[in-house]
């Protein structure tokens, strides 16, 4: 069963302060994928969830580096992958993928479509876009399967 919810925000900053919302929700062990177009907000939101889960790092998308790793006051780790530059789901595993998912940490992923299915159930996936009338709107769709 799915809880859907969608959102519009208006700026980079209030893309950023729905992460930071949706932060409170999580737990160790959440597997959170974002699905998107290049500039879409992916990061904006990673952004937002690192600010409420108390990281205090800079945080950057991970694109040629492929994996983040932060820390907070409530989680000793947090993972975020950038996919886009991967080719084949063989390549991401290889890089021992299922090891940061089966960590207990919280785990972000930009760019999932390679790993979509291996992700573990529950994964919450978070849909973002923007519209081409007005490049600071995004549309933001929270798709959060119930446990």
């Amino acid at each position: 069963m799915t809880h859907d919810f969608a959102i519009t925000t208006k700026s980079a900053d209030e893309t950023q302060r729905f992460g930071k919302e949706f932060a409170k929700k999580l737990s160790g062990g959440n597997v959170v994928s974002l699905y998107g177009d290049l500039g879409s907000g992916k990061t904006q939101i990673v952004k937002g969830i690192c600010l409420g889960l108390g990281v205090t790092q800079t945080v950057n998308s991970p694109t040629f580096i492929i994996v983040n790793e932060y820390s907070s006051g409530q989680f000793p780790e947090i993972f975020h992958f950038d996919l886009y530059r991967m080719k084949t789901q063989d390549e991401i595993l290889n890089m021992g993928f299922l090891e940061y998912i089966d960590s207990g940490s919280v785990v972000l992923i930009e760019w999932p479509e390679h790993v979509e299915d291996i992700l573990p159930e529950g994964t919450i996936k978070i849909h973002i876009s923007h519209t081409v009338e007005d490049e600071n709107t995004r549309w933001i769709k929270l798709e959060n399967p119930e446990k």
